[in-house]
């Protein structure tokens, strides 16, 4: 069977599915799925096509959709309810005037606002939400758990929301080890599969000198952590911050700031190559005045060696680009020469089969793209 790609794109209105084949030049479009839900982010599982996507808010209620049909038919495990379903429980007439009545009570019903974030580690499913907290499937996403370890951490009580809100919105695994990045508590790492632990912000150049008063070591980068990614061989993590770009070589315990050379300090999204764990993609934008691109010109910044220079990828990228590129909305695929995705919040998707040299758009006009994630087969 040849080798098919499939970019999964969540949107305002959906879930969108892209698919093409092994040369990744001509590219189908499904959807939209899961009812119209707001889709925060989408996953997929390249063994068996299994998708599930993060939906939801506070009107529709928070879900996880899954799919094992790739797409075809979709089925949903409700984790809180919404404001609708409350407003049919309490007006009889308004919900047969609809047709339908609310969704049972759900298991976190009034202790998530949304969900933003899907992960998966060796056979356990993981979502994470606002308010911040940590939620794990062991069946695939039929029945979920929180991960108390987390929210009772005594730092908890002390996380301050970012400018979405308090926000876990970054997953990332490797056996029993997990990193998660919450904005504006910073990045908390587990080694014990999210039974205990600890946050990991502290600059590599910082006083491992405990505060006589709180005990810390100068915790202060990663507070306003925006997006994570670890490298597939596991020696890198890169983190894109409220205020730059940063590096850690020792699974996030200290991180060095590699914003120099780029035009703005503050972006969403960042990526890292597949197969060269020193490549890495990040999309700068203004942080005050729109969050576009600096001079409407949009850009993909790529740096060769971890961070230590930059350099911006513009071949087939528009002028008078005054789009946002979010936190989630940008991937790579797993080819030997990286294919590089992202999506605007004006419903654009542009692809670059070349480590980022030239871009296409292989998708426009779809509502605000939330999410880009991508499923390779066979």
């Amino acid at each position: 069977m040849s080798e098919r790609v499939t970019v999964l794109v969540g949107t305002g209105k959906g879930v969108f599915v892209l698919e093409s084949d092994g040369a990744r030049r001509n590219w189908t479009q499904r959807g939209p799925f899961c009812d119209g839900w707001p889709a925060s982010h989408v996953l997929g599982d390249p063994e068996t096509g299994t998708l599930w996507a993060a939906c939801g808010g506070e009107w529709q209620g928070s879900a996880v959709w899954r799919s094992d049909d790739g797409g075809a038919t979709w089925t949903k495990s409700l984790l809180a309810n919404g404001h609708l379903d409350h407003m049919l429980a309490s007006d009889e007439t308004f919900r047969k005037m609809l047709g339908r009545g609310p969704d049972p009570d759900a298991p976190f019903k009034g202790q998530i606002q949304a969900l933003w974030a899907l992960g998966r580690v060796g056979d356990t499913l993981y979502a994470g939400a606002k308010p911040a907290a940590l939620y794990a499937s062991d069946d695939r996403g039929e029945t979920w758990r929180r991960v108390e370890g987390l929210s009772n951490h005594p730092s908890a009580s002390g996380w301050q929301p970012g400018g979405a809100g308090l926000v876990l919105h970054t997953i990332l695994g490797d056996g029993a080890k997990l990193w998660v990045g919450i904005s504006a508590a910073g990045v908390y790492a587990s080694e014990d599969g999210g039974q205990t632990w600890e946050p990991r912000n502290r600059r590599s150049n910082q006083s491992t000198t405990p505060d006589p008063i709180t005990g810390e070591c100068g915790y202060d980068v990663g507070l306003c952590v925006h997006n994570m990614v670890r490298s597939l061989d596991g020696t890198m993590l890169y983190m894109q911050n409220h205020q730059g770009v940063f590096r850690s070589r020792d699974d996030g315990r200290t991180w060095d700031e590699v914003t120099a050379g780029l035009p703005t300090n503050f972006g969403f999204p960042i990526a890292v190559h597949p197969q060269d764990a020193d490549t890495l993609f990040v999309i700068p934008l203004l942080e005050w005045g729109g969050r576009y691109p600096p001079g409407g010109q949009a850009a993909v910044w790529r740096s060769r060696d971890a961070g230590e220079g930059w350099a911006p990828m513009r071949q087939g990228l528009p002028d008078n680009a005054y789009f946002t590129v979010l936190r989630q909305a940008m991937a790579t695929d797993r080819a030997e020469r990286a294919g590089l995705y992202f999506g605007t919040n004006s419903g654009s998707v542009f692809a670059s089969i070349d480590d980022g040299e030239t871009w296409t758009e292989i998708a426009r006009h779809l509502p605000n793209v939330l999410g880009v994630e991508v499923m390779h087969q066979r």
